[in-house]
Order: C-alpha cells, then structure tokens, then sequence
C-alpha cells in the first residue's frame, strides 16, 4: 500500500473489447468476462475467426466477399483477412503476437505494398484499353478496405512508448512475399469479384485525380487573391496558434454578432452559412467543390487528409458555435464527421471544442444570470426559493435542505425521463414508492395499478396484459397515455436511478407536509415570482455583448473538448448517422425517439 498508492479501477467497455479481439485472433478459445460488480458478463468466441472479423465491422454493401489467408515463412506466421464495401474510407486492423499495433509498422507496409502490387498488375492485365494504364495508388487501393493483418514473430521490435508499431525490417518483404501470392491466386480464381476490386480502385482514382484538380484550382484562385484567406473570415492579431482561436459560427446574423463582440486580439470568427456537406457521402472531389468547407480548410491553413501538417494549423482552438436547437444539432454533427474523417489529428490532439452557450436568461430587477441547462438553472431557483419552506420547522440547515432539494429535482428529472418512455410518472412514482409489487406477476399486479390509477382519477380504456408485459391506453386529464409496464422498465438504468435517489432522500427523513415533488414546484415557483426566463433558441437572439459575456470571454465561458478514446466505434456511430444506409438509422431513432428533450420542430 505504501508503494502502490493508486486504486486500479477496470473499465469493463475497454477489456471487453480487447478480450472480442483476442477471441477472433484465436478461433479455438472460448472467453468468459464477468464483472461481479455489477452483474455484467460476456462470452467471446467466433468460429469463423478473422474473417467473421472484416464481417462483423462491416456496415456498408460489400463489394467484395471476405477472403482470408494462413502461411508461415520462415520464423514468421502470418493470418490476413481482406473485404471491401462501398464507402470511401478503409478500416486497417494490426496486430503482433495479438497485440493491437494501432500505428501499424513493417507488417501492414508489406501487406499495403502486395495489395497495391496485385491490383496495378491485374488491372494492367485485365483492364480494357481505356483502364489498363491508369495509375493506381496505395490510396486507391484502400478505399472500402476491411482487412485485418495478424503475424507472430518470435523477437517483435515496437516502436515508440506505447508499443503500438512493429519495428522489424525483414517482416515487411515476407508479408508483401505472401499477401501478393495469394491474392494474385484468389483473383485467378474469382475474376468476378477481382473485377468488383479493380473497379472500387479505379472510381477511387478517378476521384483522387478530381480532387488533385480541385485542390489546385483552388490555390491557384488564392494566388490570385490579395490575401489568401477567406473573405468572410474575420481573422485575430496574433499569429500564435498556442494562443488563438477560431470560432466557426452558425448563420451570418450570430457570426456578426461574434465579431463584434470578439476579442480581437486572439479570436477569429468564420460564419458558415446555411448547411454543411456532409462528407459521410461525399467523395473528396466533390468536398472541395463545397465553399463552406474550402473556406474552412484555407482558414485552418494546415491541409487535409494525406495533405495535413500539424505545422501549418492556425489555431490551437476551434471552436463550434451553433444554436442550441435541431438545426445547430445537426450543423454541430456534419462538423464533427468533417473533422473525424478528414483532420482526425485535429481532434486527437485536442484543438476541437464546443461552445456552450447559455440555454437560458433569468433577470429580476437589475440582476441578470444564465444558465447553460435546465439542471444549472434548476439549483438556482432551489437556492433561491428555498425560503417558501421557512415556516416548516424541519430542524435542518438552510444548504442541507437546499442539497435535498436538489436531490429532488434529480428525483424528478429521472421521473420524466421513464415517464417519456414507459409510462405516467405518477403510476412509476408508485412503483418506487411500493417496491413489493415489482415481485409480483403482472396479471395479479394490474389489479394494483388499475386500482390505483381509478383513484387518481385516470380511465382505462384498454388493456391487454400477459406474463410479459403490461400494455394500456389510458385517458388522463391531459389526454391519451399508452403505458407499458414490464421487465425493461424494471431493469432499465433510469429506473434503478431514480429507486437509488429516492431511498437516499427517504434516508433524511424529513418532517415535511406534503408531497415532495409539489413541494418543489413550491419551491421554483417563489424564486421566479418577479422574474423573467427567457429560454434561447439561437445564438442571433444574443446582443454581442451579451454572446462575448455568455459564450467567449475565457473568464465566464465553458467549452467542451471533443475528445475520441474509441476510433472504430466512432466511426461506426458517423457512419450509423451520417452514412448512406437509411434502415439502421431508422430502427435507431424508433428505438431512442422517446428519450428526446427540448424537440424544437
């Protein structure tokens, strides 16, 4: 103890997707994960090994089925597994001796290197007049690649701290040896799907070559300007990155708010106007042709893609500032997969924030505050209307009852967060506040709730229940419920939230007359009476005084740093959003829809 001071603390997220890799790694071994403190357990094992692997990541229509390959050369022990799908990026897996190589190193440059070899020769070999002698890079080549390269050497060299790199020179000539062997043999065998891979390739050259045109007709237009920034941008004095920021503001009326209010010293402002391209389905060439992002890349200064020096980058703050409605949402979200795909360094080295500006405004008399969210705002009002309750005599301190208080309003918030997915908060209210008719059949406890909800003055109009669910539809003094109770509201997180919260408030036991939800409206009520709360849907509803004190000062501003502990999982969640394939998506929103706040339609 007095050694290793530190308390080790698992994340269950990052071994258990560790232990699924080793699992694809080594078909023949079954893993088991559990964690006892919570309950959560896995078991891991894929028959079908790397190459169910390139299957499981993809999410894209393939375009060419997985192929996968063993061999042994000399010490070295190769496993490689390739697909391709129809996106435009690729997704590398490396590994040494099962351990992950994130940074790649001499094996995946021997397998980069046979690929591109296989591709060019056979499309030479194969391609028609006007094909064959386009000339095809190892960019080319990746687009829409799924491949997992796997190789065990006796004495792996790793380069750098983190190990993440294979140092040994003679691995890379024995990977390329075998990758181009054996796929020179698979597309002899299979020119169907050789011929679906040459095409990929060429479209991908096509394209590059599009951008290479693009990407010089745009330096020559800014050779051809005075200055070579952008015309709406409104830059900052200082010419140190370390030190400047760049906001990228939704709409003109905000940015120009924004530059007045700025400090012009270090501060940039770059309005972007209207909706952004998303890039998700977007080849290169196309992007380029879009202003919004051209203006973006020349006033960042540091190039994109393969093009991008970390040198040349402007600002060491980039700052989104969008409304804080479904618009700004979205536009905060084409932003995101922007700079994930095309400056994922950007947001790896952590230059890429959010602005938070307030969602509301309360002033009363000459007093003039903002919140960021209704939870801030929320303990205010509590703070400030705590004494509405002076005249119970609770024998408790005014900060311990506003702390209750608080623990309330969570109580609350985690109340209508089940209430908008399963059922009235009251009848969720009496499931927490009598825990023993969760241990009772549904059949006999629907006489409970039927019971209770009659008395609250509800009307069932229909009901059908089994020994799995609960299903009724409801008629209230607000109008029409339809009500689920089973097992998942029972299991759900929210619900063992909110039967946490309560059993920590009934812990207090307080002498309070009345119920404790009405006695917090009580509560908020008295600390709004005078005032006015105004709720913010865009950043144009701000003076720009007011968006500079809110949203820019460094003194009173909060920003949220974008950070990306999992690369393929968020590339999965873009492509889910983002990407071309509308039925995932759908099924996502049906399943989530019920868990949105704040809707502004």
């Amino acid at each position: 103890p007095s050694i290793f001071t530190e308390t080790i603390i698992f994340d269950y997220d990052y071994l258990a997707k560790r232990f699924r890799e080793l699992a694809y790694l080594n078909p023949r071994i079954t893993i088991v994960f559990k964690d006892d403190r919570n309950g959560a357990s896995n078991t891991y094992h894929f028959e079908g090994g790397i190459s169910q692997f390139v299957t499981d990541v993809n999410k894209k229509v393939v375009v060419a089925s997985p192929f996968a390959f063993s061999e042994k050369i000399e010490d070295i022990e190769m496993d490689i597994a390739v697909m391709y799908n129809d996106s435009y990026d690729e997704k590398m897996f490396t590994f040494v001796n099962n351990i992950n190589t994130p940074n790649g190193g001499t094996h995946e440059a021997g397998f980069r290197a046979g690929l591109t070899r296989v591709i060019s020769n056979y499309n030479k070999q194969n391609g028609n007049a006007k094909e064959k002698d386009i000339p095809l890079s190892g960019e080319d080549v990746s687009e829409g690649l799924i491949c997992v390269v796997s190789v065990r050497v006796p004495e792996p060299q790793f380069e750098g701290q983190t190990k993440g790199k294979l140092g040994n020179t003679y691995v890379r000539p024995l990977v390329q040896k075998v990758t181009y062997e054996k796929l020179t043999k698979y597309f002899e065998e299979n020119p169907i799907q050789a011929k679906a891979i040459i095409q990929k390739a060429l479209m991908a050259a096509r394209g590059r070559e599009a951008a290479k045109k693009a990407r010089e007709l745009t330096r020559r237009k800014d050779a051809m300007t005075v200055g070579t920034l952008p015309g709406k941008l409104a830059d900052c004095q200082s010419k140190d990155p370390a030190i400047s920021e760049l906001y990228l503001v939704e709409g003109d009326s905000a940015g120009g708010s924004a530059k007045q209010g700025r400090d012009r010293v270090f501060q940039a402002i770059l309005p972007l106007k209207g909706k952004i391209l998303n890039v998700e389905k977007a080849r290169l060439d196309k992007i380029l042709k879009s202003e919004e992002i051209t203006n973006m890349i020349t006033a960042l200064g540091c190039g994109i893609g393969e093009e991008f020096n970390e040198d040349k980058l402007r600002y060491h703050k980039i700052i989104i500032m969008t409304d804080a409605d479904v618009d700004g949402s979205h536009i905060q979200t084409l932003l995101l997969t922007f700079f994930f795909r095309y400056l994922p360094k950007i947001v790896e080295n952590g230059y890429l924030y959010l602005a938070q500006p307030p969602l509301y405004r309360y002033k009363k008399g000459k007093k003039e505050i903002y919140f960021k969210d209704d939870r801030v705002m929320n303990a205010f009002l509590i703070e400030n209307g705590i004494e509405a309750l002076e005249s119970e005599e609770l024998n408790v301190g005014v900060n311990d009852l506003v702390s209750f208080f608080k623990m309330v309003d969570h109580y609350r918030s985690t109340l209508d967060a089940l209430e908008r997915r399963y059922a009235l908060v009251e009848l969720i209210r009496y499931f927490i506040e009598n825990p023993d008719l969760i241990a009772l059949p549904l059949k006999e406890m629907y006489t409970k709730v039927e019971t209770f909800l009659t008395a609250q003055g509800n009307n069932i109009l229909s009901k059908s229940v089994s020994d799995e669910d609960m299903h009724l539809f409801v008629q209230t003094k607000e109008g029409l419920e339809e009500l689920h109770i089973n097992d998942e509201l029972f299991a759900s997180p929210h619900f063992a939230e909110a039967n946490y919260i309560f059993q920590k408030i009934q812990d207090w036991n307080l002498p309070l007359k009345g119920d404790l939800l009405e006695l917090l409206t009580q509560i908020t009520d008295y600390a709004k009476k005078g005032s006015y709360i105004q709720r913010y849907k865009g950043l144009g509803e701000m003076n720009p005084e007011q968006l500079w004190e809110t949203t820019m000062t460094p003194e009173n501003r909060v920003l949220l740093r974008i950070t990306i502990d999992d690369f393929e999982s968020a590339g999965d969640s873009f492509n889910l959003f983002m990407g071309d394939d509308v039925e995932p998506r759908r099924n996502y929103i049906e399943t989530h829809a019920k868990d949105v706040k704040h809707l502004d339609i």
